[in-house]
């Protein structure tokens, strides 16, 4: 069913591309701060949930970490397995429903950018609790729920003052919408990207869409305190990007820098 929802098999070959093209937030902003808060090492149990292509699985697996990569995607899977040496267990699996791994075998879980797109999170949660071992954290990155809210959110451009700034309609009810990913993009030999543009999406062809649920920060605390967990950190990631010359470059360079492109939290086991 969340296969369906997310169309994750339908944007493998894109996504793959994207990714280990460079230039991404995950290479920018991502990867460098999960590797200073994880600090992955020889010996750490790390599960990478709704790991695709096995981006961050490989970076963890480069630090001696013992990775297992789980997505409910079997293309992505396929693509893990293309890049990634054979040291990396991957399996095709829900995030929600992870019963062929043991109970408290793992020192961390990651989830970067996918709980958004999960119908279920308080399964995915109560999974990671069951799966964790004593004193485990769990890590998760998310695009900032009180700044960029599916449809009810958005740039604005106050010419008086020469401000840019982030308008947001909705912020505390829980919502879902699916994502069309045609508006704004551009087709170049029959695949489907977006220009300059500062948010993450997934498209590679007309038609393709993704379903994205809005959840407020306390509905996040609230699913992860109900499972078991005490959230221990939280960080506030803005984008690498820089305009380029104009007359709003500045502006718009301050903006980035004001209002955060992700949330980090990090939840601990409660004992």
């Amino acid at each position: 069913m969340v296969k369906k929802e997310t169309s994750w098999g339908n944007v493998a070959g894109w996504y793959d591309e994207l990714l280990e093209g460079g230039d991404t937030y995950q290479e920018k902003v991502i990867l460098p701060n999960l590797l200073r808060l994880l600090q992955p090492r020889a010996g750490l149990r790390v599960l990478d949930l709704a790991c695709g292509q096995g981006y961050f699985s490989r970076a963890f697996a480069k630090e001696e970490a013992m990775v297992t990569g789980a997505d409910i995607s079997p293309e992505l899977i396929e693509k893990a397995q293309e890049h990634s040496p054979k040291e990396i267990r991957y399996l095709v699996a829900s995030a929600d429903n992870l019963g062929t791994l043991k109970e408290a075998s793992f020192d961390a879980a990651i989830i970067v950018l996918a709980l958004q797109n999960i119908r279920n999170i308080e399964g995915v949660f109560g999974e990671c609790r069951r799966l964790l071992d004593r004193g485990g954290r769990l890590l998760l990155v998310l695009n900032h729920p009180a700044f960029r809210i599916p449809k009810q959110s958005q740039w604005g451009f106050d010419e008086q003052a020469k401000v840019q700034y982030r308008r947001v309609d909705a912020y505390l009810s829980q919502s879902q919408a699916t994502i069309d990913m045609n508006p704004g993009l551009y087709a170049s030999q029959g695949r489907i990207g977006r220009k300059n543009s500062n948010e993450f999406v997934l498209g590679e062809k007309k038609g393709a869409t993704t379903l994205s649920f809005h959840r407020s920060f306390q509905m996040y605390f609230k699913a992860l305190a109900k499972e078991g967990f005490a959230v221990t950190r939280l960080e506030e990631w803005i984008s690498h990007r820089k305009s380029q010359n104009g007359p709003r470059a500045a502006v718009e360079d301050r903006a980035r820098k004001e209002i955060p492109l992700f949330l980090f939290l990090e939840a601990s086991v409660l004992k």
